[in-house]
C-alpha cells in the first residue's frame, strides 16, 4: 500500500465527517482513497459499503432524533432499491458507459443546485399514489446502481428529492441517510455472494473507527445546528465532486 493505514484511516474520518454533515455516507470518495492507497479491486466495494453502514446508521439516528424524516421522502424509493441493490452487488458488469451517463446526470443536478440562491421551493406534499409511482422506479434505478458501485445511493436520492421539491434540505438528507443505510446492507450481501471480501481486521478496523468517530461528529452537527442553505450547499458540492470524479474515470 502507498499510503500508511493511520493516514488512510484520518482521510477516512474527515470524508465522514463531511458527508455526514450532508446525510450522505461517502462511499465513492472512500471507493477512490482505497484506490489510491492500493487496495485490490475485490476489496473495495465491500469494504466502502462496510464504512457506509456505519456512519449512514449514525445519520439515520440523528436525523430521526431531531424529527427531519418524513415517510413519503423515502419509503416509495425503498421498496424497490433494496432489492435491486442486491442484484447490482451481484452482477459483475463493465462500468464505463454507465459512469458516463451517471456522471452527466449528476453534473447537471449540481449545478441546478448551485445555481439557486434559496432552497428549493417546495412542492405540495405528494399524495401516496403519485410518490409510489415516481419512487417505486426511481429507487429501482438507483438501488441497482448502488449495488454495482458500492456506494449508498443517498448522493442519487438527494438531487431527486431537491428537483421534485417534497422535501427540504434536512428532510432530503434524512431520507438519504436511510436509503444509503438499507442500500448499503443489501448491496453489502450482494457482494459477499460473488465473492466479494474485506481486507484484514488489522486493516480494516482502524477505517472502521474512523469513520464512526468522523460520521457522528458530521451527522450531529448536520442534523441539529447546520444552517439548511449550508446542507443544500454542501450537498451541490458533493454531488459535483463525485460527478466529475466519474467522468473522469468514465473517459
Amino acid at each position: 500500500m502507498t499510503l500508511s493505514i493511520l493516514i488512510l484511516a484520518g482521510l477516512f474520518c474527515l470524508t465522514a465527517l463531511i458527508y455526514a454533515s450532508a446525510g450522505f455516507a461517502g462511499g465513492s470518495t472512500y471507493l477512490a482513497l482505497l484506490a489510491l492507497a492500493g487496495f485490490s479491486y475485490q476489496l473495495m466495494p465491500a469494504t466502502a459499503l462496510v464504512c457506509n453502514v456505519v456512519v449512514a446508521s449514525g445519520g439515520a439516528f440523528h436525523y430521526a432524533r431531531a424529527g427531519h424524516f418524513r415517510l413519503k421522502n423515502v419509503l416509495p424509493f425503498l421498496l424497490m432499491s433494496v432489492p435491486l441493490a442486491y442484484v447490482g452487488g451481484r452482477l459483475p458488469i463493465s462500468k464505463q458507459a454507465f459512469m458516463l451517463l451517471l456522471g452527466v446526470m449528476l453534473f447537471i443536478a449540481a449545478i441546478r443546485l448551485l445555481l439557486n440562491e434559496q432552497d428549493f421551493r417546495r412542492q405540495a406534499e405528494p399524495a401516496w399514489k403519485q410518490a409510489w409511482l415516481i419512487g417505486l422506479p426511481i429507487g429501482g434505478i438507483l438501488g441497482l446502481v448502488s449495488g454495482l458501485t458500492g456506494i449508498g445511493g443517498g448522493i442519487l436520492l438527494s438531487p431527486v428529492l431537491y428537483l421534485l421539491g417534497w422535501a427540504d434540505a434536512k428532510q432530503v438528507a434524512a431520507a438519504s441517510s436511510l436509503f444509503i443505510l438499507a442500500n448499503s446492507v443489501s448491496g453489502l450481501l450482494g457482494q459477499w455472494q460473488k465473492g466479494g471480501s474485506l481486507p484484514e481486521p488489522s486493516v480494516l478496523a482502524p477505517l472502521v473507527i474512523a469513520v464512526v468517530i468522523g460520521g457522528q461528529i458530521g451527522a450531529s452537527l448536520g442534523a441539529n445546528r447546520f444552517p439548511r442553505l449550508v446542507v443544500q450547499r454542501v450537498s451541490a458540492i458533493l454531488v459535483l465532486l463525485v460527478s466529475a470524479k466519474l467522468l473522469w474515470e468514465g473517459f
